[in-house]
């Protein structure tokens, strides 16, 4: 009788996790991207393209005026600087999440609550004083080669966790939940890759990113409700068991099938 409780139980958890994963791939790259389009990111990449090209002034004709060549190699050793940080986290927080593998459903409700407590307070319903602080690149230094880049990316993830931290801490919440340290690993890379897309693209295309920046900068508070209400109908799906909700229609879409590990 035990054995055939403890088999059910084992069941439901494997049907959880899988129910989960096809949504947390989904959710880990727009993260990434909303995480970029954040009011305490967005404003500042120019000045992270300047750092990262060592160009002389903190402007679109500065960092325009570099070689390709060098701003892209900087801009890939930044990337990976913020994305170990942030695979680093991952692990760790999957690692937790398997120990506590037993209590999956408990898991998963106070993991709902925590992410609506981070969506209102993106949406300005409350406020969490820790997730106001950051500690940012107050030094311009230039650094013009890979290694003083990945400094600058491993700094970036550290400095601005805090400030990034309702969405960052949705996808680490889901990457405790994930069946093995593999698939928590492989949603922070997902969330990463969000993240360092568009990062490339305005290193690439600079002044375009300036132009578009100009205009869309009105939008940025827009963004911050619109990740708040997110995450919290993603809060709400953990707390109430019920991601197959977005999970039934997003295991239609070959893409994600072949994603989701």
């Amino acid at each position: 009788m035990r054995g055939a409780i403890g088999s059910e139980l084992r069941d439901h958890l494997r049907s959880t996790i899988e129910m989960h994963s096809h949504v947390s791939i989904a959710y880990a790259f727009l993260a990434g991207i909303l995480s970029f389009l954040s009011p305490c990111v967005l404003p500042l990449v120019p000045g992270y393209v300047s750092m990262l090209s060592g160009s002389a002034a903190d402007s679109a004709a500065g960092a325009a005026a570099v070689t390709s060549p060098r701003l892209l190699r900087n801009s890939l050793a930044f990337i990976l600087g913020f994305s170990l940080v942030f695979i680093t986290l991952g692990a760790a927080a999957t690692s937790i999440g398997q120990v506590l593998r037993a209590h999956q459903l408990l898991l998963s409700e106070i993991s709902g609550i925590i992410v609506i407590l981070f969506g209102l307070h993106l949406m300005g319903w409350i406020k969490i004083g820790a997730l106001y602080r950051d500690k940012r690149l107050r030094n311009q230094a230039r650094f013009t080669g890979p290694l003083g880049a990945f400094l600058i990316g491993f700094a970036f993830a550290f400095g601005w966790t805090p400030c990034i931290g309702p969405i960052l801490g949705a996808i680490l919440l889901l990457a405790a939940q994930q069946g093995t340290v593999h698939q928590g690993l492989w949603l922070l890379v997902v969330y990463s890759l969000g993240l360092a897309v568009p990062f490339l693209l305005t290193s690439l295309a600079f002044d375009r990113f300036a132009r578009f920046y100009g205009g869309f900068r009105k939008h940025l508070h827009q963004v911050e409700v619109f990740s708040g209400a997110l995450l919290v109908l993603i809060g709400a799906l953990l707390l109430t068991h019920r991601f197959s909700v977005i999970s039934n229609y997003l295991s239609s879409i070959p893409i994600l099938n072949k994603l989701t590990l």
